[in-house]
């Protein structure tokens, strides 16, 4: 068992991580529980696999747990699968002093964490995400949302958990898609940070890919470490936390436009860092030789450089007109110099992304 610790100015919680949560139930003594009455919310694929076992240890020490199961999928991350959830919740009588367990994905992370910040004014919650993308980007850090129409996680909140536990085991039932897409997310960590960590990652793919325990926990540990400290020095995305946005800028503008039903989000945001990438090679900040470096490692990884779709540029430009970090109405992208050297909000002619887009995606007049 390995615990990190991030220390935020609202939060101070650990994030466990260990081999598995089923053969062991030393991972509750990690945490502090606010009180013994929890609800899970899970969704249809994770929750026949994990609920009933998690039930049964809480259980087990106590503790009163009931669970709320939405259908799985991005395109079910909306308000109105939210409002479904406070229902249930208010019709077991979950109170203040009760707290949430988000067992799943990328999406039952997002869409609980909002359900916690908002339920009741704040109740607590934990993640035990269920995902690679889950275990290494969106379990920490206290970003939580859903998708409107307009674009993707534009209705969120701020708010930490008071603790993370990551198995490993989980992994073990993820289609090879779905582990893959996880990939983006640790190639854009090492990307961002660089030295050390960046070549640990590019030396081990194999092992990664072969899922080696030993080596997939230590890039699991990486990624979540360097998270943590850009989260713990900015906890709002005022400043420096902006850099974890690189590839999401386009990937986010792929999903909206293409469907999130098309794509999954680490496969977007594998496009997306291609493209920030050649949007920074013609700005003059990198050479080609870095675009080279993305396209190597998501092809070794198994993600796509490029759509077989089409999308219609004036949709696209909207999407990309819309997104949180753009200053009165001007793009701003997350750009590299160079590995570990990254660049936030930098001013992007969207002439320029045109221009590239089609290398990506085809474009529809």
């Amino acid at each position: 068992m390995r615990v990190l610790s991030i220390q935020t100015k609202t939060k101070h919680y650990p994030v466990i991580l260990l081999p598995s949560l089923f053969t062991t139930s030393d991972w509750l003594n990690q945490v502090q529980f606010p009180s013994r009455k929890v609800t899970i919310v899970t969704n249809s694929t994770v929750g026949p696999l994990y609920a009933q076992k998690i039930i049964k240890i809480l259980k087990e020490k106590d503790f009163i747990p009931s669970m709320v199961t939405i259908p799985d999928g991005e395109e079910y991350k909306q308000l109105n699968t939210v409002e479904k959830i406070y229902h249930e919740l208010l019709n077991q009588g979950l109170d203040r002093k009760g707290f949430l367990i988000a067992l799943g994905g990328g999406v039952i992370t997002d869409i609980t964490g909002f359900v916690a910040s908002t339920y009741l004014r704040g109740i607590p919650y934990f993640q035990i995400p269920t995902s690679l993308l889950a275990q290494v980007d969106s379990s920490v850090g206290g970003k939580t949302g859903v998708n409107v129409e307009e674009g993707k996680n534009l209705i969120g909140t701020f708010y930490q958990p008071d603790g993370v536990i990551i198995g490993l085991d989980f992994l073990q039932s993820l289609p090879d898609r779905e582990f893959r897409e996880g990939l983006s997310e640790v190639i854009k960590a090492s990307l961002l940070k660089g030295g050390e960590f960046f070549e640990f990652f590019r030396k081990n793919i194999s092992m990664i890919l072969g899922q080696d325990q030993k080596t997939l926990e230590e890039v699991i540990y990486q990624s979540i470490q360097f998270k943590g400290e850009i989260v713990q020095e900015d906890e709002k995305e005022s400043g420096v936390r902006s850099i974890l946005n690189y590839g999401h800028t386009l990937g986010h503008a792929f999903e909206k436009t293409l469907g999130y039903g098309a794509l999954r989000h680490g496969e977007a945001v594998a496009v997306g860092m291609i493209g920030a990438a050649m949007v920074a090679e013609k700005m003059g900040m990198i050479s080609t030789d870095l675009v080279n470096i993305h396209q190597k490692l998501l092809v070794r990884c198994g993600l796509p450089t490029s759509f077989p779709y089409s999308v219609k540029a004036d949709s696209f430009i909207q999407s990309l007109l819309k997104d949180k970090k753009n200053v009165s109405g001007s793009l701003r992208m997350v750009l590299l110099k160079a590995i570990g050297k990254p660049v936030y909000s930098t001013p992007v002619e969207m002439g320029l992304v045109l221009d590239i887009l089609p290398q990506l995606v085809e474009v529809e007049p």
